[in-house]
């Protein structure tokens, strides 16, 4: 078993939801995303990427993926459970899963209150860690939630090679595309195309026009509230628009 301990140095703001150009602005968890082309569900023996049904912590092995789920948090005073990858930590699937499935992707703990603070889960698509082609695809598709007094407030991260120190271009490395999401109390179905993720303002080197999906070195979803808990939930993460 193996994971990635290296976790992005990242502040939380807030992104636009709008996608751009000629798109319609609807929002991941808009029923008319899972019909669109990019976001219609794929086969699940090629789009599935982890349910954490097999309770391991491998992603599931097809597609020619097969990396590692891990967690990562700042050295500022956030936690995060399961224990890092940096801490010696092993993820584990957690009980109770969308749909009434037996175990799903979950990270629980504190974020803290200096300049730079932030938790997170993610994994790598393949190992030993590297860029994996999900250019097939048209985007992420997963079901999500948050605990009892939780904060909602999630951006999820997609690293490519231009945003990704193993990618060997980055100068300001971490700012990866992505998209802020707002989890509620119930399990809900969220679809994000590439063309609804962006990077945020304002940092990162270099800056550039789109995510390249040909060169995806894992996914993350990462918590950054200052001084509040979290609980988060993530099930069924799959690739989904099968055919680009």
């Amino acid at each position: 078993m193996r994971f990635d301990s290296k976790g992005p140095i990242l502040a939380f703001a807030l992104g636009s939801l709008l996608a751009g150009g000629c798109r319609k602005g609807v929002v991941p968890n808009d029923e008319s995303m899972m019909s669109s082309p990019e976001g219609k569900a794929c086969p699940p023996a090629e789009g599935m990427i982890d349910n954490c049904e097999d309770n391991n912590n491998q992603v599931m092995v097809q597609a020619g993926r097969g990396g590692y789920m891990y967690t990562f948090v700042d050295k500022e005073g956030s936690t995060v459970t399961p224990k890092s990858g940096e801490a010696g930590g092993i993820f584990e699937c957690t009980p109770g899963g969308a749909q009434g499935s037996k175990f799903g992707l979950r990270m629980t703990g504190s974020i803290g209150t200096a300049e730079i603070v932030y938790a997170g889960m993610g994994m790598n698509l393949v190992e030993p860690k590297g860029p994996y082609d999900a250019s097939k695809y048209g985007g992420i598709g997963f079901w999500a939630k948050k605990g009892p007094g939780s904060t909602g407030k999630v951006r999820m991260k997609v690293p490519d090679k231009n945003t990704d120190p193993a990618g060997g271009i980055c100068g300001e490395c971490f700012n990866d595309f992505g998209i802020d999401l707002s989890f509620g109390d119930e399990w809900e179905y969220f679809v994000v195309p590439w063309y609804k993720m962006s990077q945020q303002k304002g940092w990162g080197s270099p800056k550039v026009a789109e995510i390249d999906p040909s060169t995806i070195m894992g996914i993350q979803f990462q918590v950054n509230d200052k001084g509040r808990n979290y609980d988060i939930w993530i099930d069924d993460l799959q690739f989904t628009g099968c055919g680009g």
